[in-house]
């Protein structure tokens, strides 16, 4: 450092000195060739285009080998890359499999069965086992010695205890607790219903599993293998395809010193002897794991890779050795001694032409600065001694002028003081180094600068290196990772980063905060219909509109898909949100102009307001999004406040989700069977077949309060092909008594009929139980005939050309009309339970009944009269001859256990005898 200084601060007595030197090289070499003869000199000349040839040969031919060498370890580590996703996705997947099989069966699985069916095939595979939320293992692939063993204080357990993420964590190599081996442990965190720990799976593989990889013919007996972690941990590593696991995990610490290579070094760079516990040198690449924090790295030995040019190098050498050899003997001492002086003295001259290009000629500015004191040696000031050409540009001067100038002159008066604050640290502590943005009132010229001070004897030696460029970059990738590219709105990445800070604001304020969750109605149709091009220009449209409607301090982020997220902040009073609410949602009633043509669509808007609704940013998005939801629910394009009854019922569906499909997967439902019968005689004609759930804790529960949601969530197909399955086999039970059977009508929702291939699905269930199609009765709502007409058509006649019968029923509560059911040809009309309590009410009941029956029995169906409860009820259904009759008077549901007794009776009114004084 003081040798440097002293080059800077006498750079004019250099620059004179070298340009003397230059004014007397040329007669002192005019001197010192005069001895050397004319032979001597050509045969230097030719010894000395020979060596630059020879040189440039040698250059080139290396840099090709090297080129090769590069873009071999680039393919290597490519491929290697690719081998070390493959395997640990399998882990990945196998960590996910006993996770999934754990929570199914209920905490009662046993690796040792998964193990014995093949789920670990390979011997690497130390341990695979489930930790329970106290750290004991409860189930693993292999013996894992003492069962009070505990893991409790392993990192892994400890992370997926505080840490509600469920991905695949890797850990670092360790010795495996259970296994006594060196192992990589790959842990996901176990969740109990409620979301809250329940433990931990773990898969140990051994290192030499990552490295397994070994490719001989390319590798070399040298080559070399290792993944590294996203933390810059050696996992595994080996030289060679002979080293073992044990050397592989222990020999990871001598490779603790390789720094990552940079993302320009991916192609491949060559890595110094030092860094490798055999000393040899090796082209080395890089390439990141796809989908997992890991990075792949394969090795060449340089050695063996440049075994061709090293024999190619030795023979060019030796011919080029001989070859100046025999023009050597040509010269002669003096001509040397003369040669060797001019080019020491040419070494000088470039060593100060070097000096002045990297001074005068580089990026960064160079000072020194000489600390100016009082007469009691207080630093009042400091006056620049010396510095390049950029050190003065960087303040707007030349060189000549900015030498001798002192800080108190190049700074404003303002800006002095902080100058002066930072010299005087420098010159104390030896050392400061920094980032800065140049404040106003500095006269450096640029707006970022990176800075260093050094103290030299009693001043400073201080280089600026223009940043600026750097620092735009970086806040342009900034606006990129916090900007919505196709509405150009702040992302859900900003939401996350500066809604902690509004709250912030607004908790020290004790202001109000409002988040609206706002969604955009129908939007899938416009995508649907016009395509995603229509789709993006009606979200910034949207985004436009938004951004129209709320105050200049407010904000509208777009979430993602078509939702977005307006933050209202400060709000004083609640009418405020409510005003701004209601304008959002009026403004989304006005069509939107599209390229394609006018859109109308409405927006849903759910509110939550802090501190009321939530403390942070979670909350407040997630108790918004309920609340918009129930928006949609009361009829969409209105906006909802969040209330905590909101957040329940939401939690109890989805508790009853659960619950159903738990049950479903258990088989938690029966059967129960109602009777039809003649309504003239009173004999048996049918039984409906009605689900019931068989809850473990609520008992039965009835069918409305499960059936509307599992066709919401699409388990109501499921539940049909069970409650057909088990239909068939009660009616073949039945059969094999034997008794002498009626028909049994199973319902089909509207749901099962338009996604259902109802046909074949009854085919194969009559197959499989070996039953005549006359056996069973279809049941279909009236929405059920209101899908795609050529599709319901075609699953009605393939079910009527099987010999099964079709029912409408709940007739009169639906939409279908006359057409319809002529088209459709149905076997029997069940009139809704409605119409039959009002026959004995009014004239009217009777009136209604009496059309439907007369339109029934002229499109050739048989009529059933729902919900008969009373003796009246079934005389006036006699009275208007209607041919069947259903309902508690006869029979409630029985389970299948009773129906038996139904079916030897056979005749099931109060008195069928009353027939012959009822009929018409």
């Amino acid at each position: 450092m003081n040798r440097c200084i002293h080059q800077a601060e006498s750079t004019n007595h250099a620059d004179t000195t070298a340009t003397r030197g230059k004014l007397l090289s040329l007669p002192e070499a005019r001197r010192g060739m005069l001895p050397v003869i004319l032979w001597p000199a050509i045969s230097l000349l030719l010894a000395t285009l020979l060596w630059v040839t020879t040189a440039i040969t040698l250059s080139d031919e290396r840099r090709e080998a090297e080129i090769s060498a590069l873009a071999e370890a680039q393919t290597l580590s490519q491929t290697y890359s690719d081998y070390i996703a493959r395997t640990v996705e399998q882990v990945d997947q196998l960590t996910l499999l006993i996770r999934y099989q754990w929570e199914r069966s209920r905490q009662s699985l046993r690796l040792e069965d998964l193990g014995s069916q093949g789920a670990f095939p390979m011997a690497h595979y130390a341990l695979a086992t489930v930790i329970n939320a106290e750290g004991r293992p409860v189930t693993a692939n292999r013996p894992i010695g003492s069962a009070l063993m505990r893991f409790n204080d392993r990192d892994y357990f400890v992370y997926h205890r505080d840490n509600p993420s469920r991905a695949l964590r890797i850990g670092t190599p360790i010795v495996g607790r259970a296994s006594q081996v060196p192992v990589i442990q790959f842990t996901r965190r176990l969740e109990r219903e409620d979301g809250s720990f329940d433990g931990v799976v773990l898969v140990s593989v051994t290192p030499g599993y990552l490295t397994a990889f070994f490719d001989g013919s390319r590798l070399g007996r040298l080559g070399m293998l290792a993944v590294v972690g996203a933390d810059s941990i050696m996992l595994a590593y080996k030289i060679g395809p002979s080293v073992s696991e044990d050397e592989s995990y222990t020999s990871r610490n001598a490779l603790r010193g390789i720094p990552p290579l940079s993302a320009s070094q991916q192609n491949g760079s060559l890595i110094g002897p030092e860094w490798f516990p055999d000393k040899r040198p090796r082209y080395v690449a890089t390439i990141p794991v796809a989908a997992y924090p890991l990075i792949g790295m394969a090795g060449i030995a340089q050695e063996e890779y440049l075994l061709s040019y090293a024999q190619a190098r030795r023979n060019i050498l030796q011919a080029a050795i001989a070859a100046s050899v025999i023009l050597l003997l040509f010269s002669v001492l003096g001509s040397a001694w003369s040669l060797r002086r001019a080019r020491h003295k040419q070494q000088q001259l470039e060593v100060q032409e070097t000096y002045r290009l990297a001074t005068e000629g580089g990026n960064e500015g160079f000072y020194m600065l000489r600390a100016v004191r009082d007469r009691v040696g207080n630093v009042v000031d400091f006056e620049v001694v010396d510095c390049n050409e950029r050190g003065a540009w960087f303040y707007g001067a030349g060189r000549d002028q900015f030498v001798g100038a002192r800080s108190s002159q190049l700074n404003a008066p303002a800006y002095f003081p902080v100058v002066m604050e930072l010299y005087r640290n420098a010159l104390q502590s030896g050392f400061y180094e920094d980032e800065t943005k140049i404040p106003p009132g500095s006269p450096i010229v640029v707006e970022w600068v990176h800075r260093r001070l050094v103290r030299s004897g009693a001043g400073l030696a201080i280089t600026f290196r223009d940043i600026s460029h750097i620092k735009a970059h970086e806040r342009e990738l900034s606006r990129m990772a916090n900007e919505d590219a196709l509405t150009f709105l702040p992302n859900r990445n900003w939401l996350k980063h500066h809604l902690p800070g509004m709250l912030d604001v607004a908790r020290q304020s004790g202001s109000a905060l409002a988040l609206m969750f706002v969604d955009l109605d129908n939007f899938k149709n416009v995508n649907d219909s016009h395509g995603h091009s229509a789709g993006d220009e009606l979200l910034r449209s949207a985004a436009e509109r938004l951004r129209s409607l709320v105050r200049p301090g407010d904000h509208v982020v777009r979430l993602g898909g078509d939702e977005f997220t307006v933050i209202l902040h400060p709000v004083e009073h609640q009418d405020e949100i409510a005003i701004a609410a209601t304008r959002i949602a009026q403004a989304f009633h006005h069509p939107f102009d599209l390229v394609h043509g006018k859109h109308a669509i409405s927006a849903s808007v759910g509110i939550s307001i802090f501190p009321r609704d939530g403390h942070d940013t979670e909350a407040l998005l997630k108790n918004a999004d309920i609340a918009m939801y129930q928006a949609k629910s009361d009829g969409k394009g209105h906006f909802r406040y969040y209330e905590q009854s909101l957040a329940d019922r939401l939690k109890a569906r989805l508790d009853m989700e659960r619950a159903l499909q738990l049950a479903l997967s258990q088989n938690q439902f029966v059967l129960h069977y109602q009777p039809r019968v003649d309504t003239l005689t009173g004999e048996l004609r049918s039984l409906e077949a009605l689900v019931r759930w068989k809850h473990p804790d609520l008992g039965l529960v009835p069918p409305l309060e499960f059936i509307p949601l599992a066709e919401e969530t699409g388990m109501i197909l499921r539940l049909g092909e069970l409650v057909l399955e088990e239909a068939c086999a009660q009616i073949s039970r039945w059969k094999a008594m034997p008794l002498k059977l009626v028909p049994v009508s199973i319902n089909v929702s509207p749901y099962q009929f338009n996604h259902g291939d109802i046909h074949h699905t009854v085919t194969a269930c009559l197959q499989r139980h070996r039953l005549e199609p006359d056996l069973v009765e279809i049941e279909i709502t009236e929405s059920s005939m209101m899908g795609e007409h050529a599709e319901v058509s075609a699953e009605m006649t393939a079910l009527r050309a099987m010999g099964v019968k079709l029912l409408v029923d709940d007739f009169g509560t639906g939409f279908s009309s006359l057409s319809q059911l002529q088209r459709l040809e149905m076997d029997g009309l069940k009139v809704d339970r409605a119409f039959t309590a009002e026959l004995v009410k009014k004239p009217e009941g009777e009136v209604f009944f009496r059309a439907i029956m007369s339109m029934a029995h002229a499109l050739g169906m048989s009529v059933v009269a729902e919900g008969v409860e009373t003796k009246e009820q079934l005389q006036a259904l006699r009275a208007m001859a209607c041919d069947e009759a259903q309902g508690y008077f006869i029979s409630h549901p029985v389970p299948a256990s009773d129906v038996r007794a139904l079916l030897q009776r056979r005749f099931l009114l109060p008195s069928h005898d009353e027939a012959a004084t009822t009929a018409p």
